[in-house]
């Protein structure tokens, strides 16, 4: 054979045996990745640091499934395999596992599998004392109520969410991954007979290594050195933030900040936010969906009637974000209002209304808290006085019961204690628990639409079930109903127009299954711009707050709440597209006074578009980001000092390890083939001239 043909042979030799392999990498024959986790990340405030983190590559170990205490002791000293990853169900994830776990050089990580039913003794990995040292009760205001020296509100809390593991933890769902893993360790990880298992052995791999270290101090020095000196700067580390959302009665002028002459408000208040021990897991069922839901309700229950019969005073609704992480929102509301950059200000305050977890309450009792200290002024011990008769006086038409506590105590965690810090404020926290949280879930994954019973008969379609009156539904209308009312009656508006305020069970119920259940439905879709609802999903909004990003400056679940009251409290404009996004030269509109909403709109029968439409709304969005970042005080003692690590990778991924004997007997055998290799091609090389030479031809030769 000569030359040339092996020349045309050689490429398509390569060619065939590439087409042969087929398009799947090797990578995709050895491992198995798993699409469906979250991890846990890390988290620094201004003292330390917090969550997990994996080595820059990830972490690997032999995967072993804990089921008894057994299993734990194979993990943590018998086991012939170390490191290991664990696998774990929910009822072992629990501060007494996992701390053992941290303090073995034997894990290189744990994947929790969350069943869709919490523990039935509960379970909440946050603080005993939520944002007890960003409260108002400190060593110079009420120090005997500091620190839950009185209540202790969340007795279930273990702290878990507030440690700092040095392997990654992530989480997976019951379902298709959880089984494959499962069938993995049992095929090639249980001994037979007692015995050892033998090679291969089935290993997991975790990777969400973190940039950030030490404190958000440290973080956002190194932030400042790369925007500094690099021309590409690579951050490490974001403050957590988002957007408050408020909207109020009568419109109020955007443009002007500070005093509002003539201005009183009553202030109607809940949060937006929740979170679990993982990244982006926060279904906020009763922590947070409950009472802002109760709020939007309310405020929708008011239109009918201030429209004809306004109160004498303004009613301000708020929803905070950040709440969770040392009151973001709200602390950063009243550092608006102290420095002239609300509409209002602290001097407009006429009393303060919030709406705290509401949703389990039983037997139709709901209780009142109230600040101990603050009702020592006389004035404020008269307003906040008046205030619960109200709102007693209120329930007696339906069929709630509102009380207050029997014995001292301080208010339980809310954004109330916020604006006590700048001032005496007269004020109540509305729950459904007297002393401890009812919820047994707080601030974790279970508590989701089915601890809050937001269940349906089965059989039904999504839109039927989008119209299916829940028993939660009709409840919270109720407390809607009451909240609502009471409003009415503490901003001045009389006795006499009561009666015609009540929340609709129907639209309480569409707000849970979209907050709750799905967010991708009819009525959601109907409510929003075209441009939101292509992000609409078959699962419900996480409420955990992170950080802005330029793809994602708004969170889905702030974007979702602005509509919905927008369309609550706004008014349908004659106005094209072009005119609702530009409506400063139209007569009669400002967009000092409202903001303008161009949503999609219903969709007709046999169409697949909505017919658009404008709405006029006093909706607006302010920053949910805490002072101490624009003061540059990230070891403030006084305001949020939250940041989350940045990261590029986050990956689980499962496949087969051999033994180290064999894994030595390979690289040998590796190097071996190499040396050969290295002295073939140096022979061929040195005698390329004699292997590859082809004798003259003749000019002669006759063809």
């Amino acid at each position: 054979m000569d030359l040339k043909a092996l020349r045309l042979i050689i490429p398509l030799t390569l060619f065939v045996a590439y087409k042969g392999v087929g398009c799947s990498s090797v990578q995709q024959k050895i491992y198995v990745q798993l699409n469906k986790t979250f991890p846990c990340v890390r988290l620094l405030n201004a003292t330390h640091q917090i969550g997990c983190q994996s080595s820059v590559s990830g972490d690997t170990g032999v995967l072993h499934v804990l089921e008894t205490e057994t299993d734990l002791d194979w993990v943590l000293s018998s086991g012939p395999n170390p490191p290991y990853v664990v696998l774990m169900v929910a009822e072992h994830f629990n501060r007494s596992t996992m701390m053992k776990l941290k303090g073995s050089a034997r894990v290189a990580g744990v994947a929790v599998v969350i069943s869709k039913a919490g523990p039935a003794q509960g379970f909440s990995p946050h603080h005993s004392c939520p944002n007890q040292n960003s409260g108002v009760y400190s060593d110079s205001y009420g120090p005997e109520l500091a620190g839950c020296n009185v209540t202790v509100w969340n007795p279930l809390g273990n702290s878990l969410s507030y440690e700092d593991f040095r392997f990654p933890i992530f989480s997976l769902h019951e379902g298709e991954e959880a089984d494959v893993i499962r069938k993995c360790f049992l095929d090639h990880n249980r001994g037979v007979n007692g015995s050892d298992p033998a090679y291969p052995l089935c290993a997991m791999q975790l990777a969400s290594h973190m940039y950030a270290v030490k404190d958000t101090a440290t973080c956002m020095r190194r932030n400042d050195i790369q925007s500094r000196f690099s021309i590409s700067p690579e951050f490490v580390c974001d403050a957590l933030a988002d957007y408050n959302v408020w909207s109020s009665l009568k419109p109020l002028n955007n443009s002007g900040k500070g005093h509002l002459d003539g201005e009183s408000v009553v202030i109607a208040a809940t949060r937006l936010d929740s979170r679990s021990f993982f990244w982006n897991e926060a279904p906020g069922g009763e922590s947070a969906v409950g009472g802002f839901v109760t709020l939007l309700a309310a405020a929708q229950a008011l239109r009918a009637v201030v429209e004809d019969h306004p109160p004498s005073q303004n009613i301000l609704f708020t929803f905070f974000q950040g709440e969770t992480f040392d009151y973001i929102g709200s602390s950063r509301m009243v550092y608006d209002m102290e420095n002239g950059k609300f509409v209002i200000d602290l001097d407009n305050i006429h009393s303060l209304v919030e709406i705290g977890q509401v949703a389990l309450h039983r037997n139709g009792q709901l209780w009142l808290h109230s600040d101990p200290v603050s009702r020592r002024n006389s004035s404020v011990r008269s307003e906040v006085e008046k205030l619960i008769s109200n709102m007693k006086s209120t329930a007696l038409n339906l069929s709630l019961s509102v009380a207050e506590p029997d014995v001292s105590q301080p208010l339980p965690p809310s954004s109330f204690q916020r604006f006590l810090r700048a001032r005496p404020i007269p004020g109540v926290v509305l729950t459904d628990h007297m002393s401890a949280f009812s919820n047994r879930y707080y601030e974790s994954l279970y508590d989701d639409a089915e601890y809050l019973n937001v269940s349906y008969p089965s059989g039904l379609s999504p839109e039927e079930q989008l119209e299916y009156v829940t028993d939660t539904a009709k409840t919270l209308a109720e407390v809607a109903t009451l909240v609502a009312r009471s409003l009415y009656k503490q901003a001045g508006g009389l006795d006499d127009h009561l009666s015609s305020i009540n929340a609709d069970p129907k639209i309480v119920t569409q707000m849970l299954y979209g907050f709750l259940v799905q967010s991708n439905n009819s009525w959601f879709r109907s409510l929003v711009s075209p441009d939101i609802v292509k992000n609409l999903g078959p699962q419900p909004p996480q409420y955990y707050v992170g950080v802005p990003t330029s793809g994602d400056p708004v969170k889905m679940p702030t974007w979702l709440v602005q509509y919905v009251l927008a369309n609550f409290t706004g008014t349908l404009r004659n106005l094209t597209q072009t005119q609702c996004k530009n409506p400063e030269d139209l007569e009669g509109e400002s967009k000092d006074l409202y903001s303008y909403f161009w949503v999609q709109g219903p969709v007709p029968p046999n169409s697949t578009q909505g017919e658009g439409y404008c709405v006029r709304a006093p909706v607006r969005l302010v920053k949910a980001h805490s002072p101490a970042f624009e003061l540059h005080q990230y070891s403030s003692r006084d305001y949020s000092t939250w940041t989350e690590s940045r990261w590029k990778q986050i990956q689980a991924r499962i496949f087969l390890v051999a033994s180290r004997d064999l894994e030595m007997l390979t690289l040998g055998v590796g190097v071996a083939v190499l040396l050969v290799s290295l002295v073939v091609t140096y022979f061929i090389n040195s005698k390329a001239d004699l292997l590859f030479s082809s004798s003259r031809e003749t000019t002669s030769t006759a063809y």
